[in-house]
């Protein structure tokens, strides 16, 4: 469904990803490991057409994406779940749900009511505060806005960049589990995360990045048996 092919992404004359090469087959859940600072973000922001690669190939079911803007993208079945979450503080949760399927410009409204649904069956607190802001609501909460609006958009594959990212442990749990349930409903799922235990444990695989070069490359089950490679990359103790 995505390929990337040695894709070189700068910032400036700073050389952020150096030849990544990764493949996030359907169907799957893929994990895309690494610390700070090892291109794990700017893998995502490439692939969504947020900063284009000055060399190598992204493409999705097929079609080359790497020259196209970033509303092309998600308009061809990318969505992204950003860092931080990223919702739009001053609007209702109902309203952010709605911003998120602004790309599907002309769908009926009975699609767009459908979606909504969906997005309230997976998450029945965003239904219970639908007319609040989004600024007041808890971090988890606003995670969970930020997956719903997300998939208001009906991606194919859906892009995650380190949602376990200041959430208590239970609701990391809760997230991922939910994250499990989008993807057995046919969503295709591209995780970034820093918790390596935790995305691994519902990957088919994952990928290593260290200083913008993919230095593993293994299936979860295998990652996860190996404390020397967490250790050795990600920092683990």
């Amino acid at each position: 469904m995505l390929r990337l092919s040695d894709v070189v992404t700068h910032y400036g004359s700073l050389r952020a990803l150096k030849g990544v090469s990764l493949e996030v087959h359907q169907g799957e859940i893929v994990c895309l490991l690494g610390g700070n600072a090892s291109g794990k973000s700017t893998t995502m922001k490439t692939i969504l057409g947020m900063v284009h690669p000055s060399a190598g190939r992204v493409e999705f079911e097929g079609e080359r994406i790497d020259h196209l803007p970033t509303e092309e993208v998600v308009r061809r079945g990318i969505s992204l779940v950003p860092e931080a979450r990223r919702i739009f503080g001053r609007m209702t949760v109902w309203e952010n749900l709605l911003m998120g399927s602004l790309v599907r410009r002309g769908a009926p409204a009975a699609d767009v009511a459908q979606d909504l649904e969906r997005a309230y069956a997976l998450f029945p607190r965003l239904r219970e505060r639908a007319q609040q802001l989004g600024g007041t609501l808890s971090g988890g909460e606003q995670q969970m806005l930020a997956i719903a609006r997300a998939l208001m958009a009906r991606p194919r594959l859906l892009l995650m960049d380190e949602p376990s990212m200041g959430l208590a442990p239970a609701l990391v749990d809760q997230v991922f589990d939910i994250i499990q349930t989008i993807n057995g409903q046919g969503t295709t799922i591209l995780v970034v995360e820093q918790n390596a235990a935790v995305a691994l444990g519902i990957a088919r695989r994952g990928y290593v990045l260290q200083n913008g070069r993919i230095v593993i490359h293994d299936t979860a089950e295998t990652l996860l048996r190996a404390d020397h490679i967490r250790r050795a990359y990600l920092g683990e103790n």
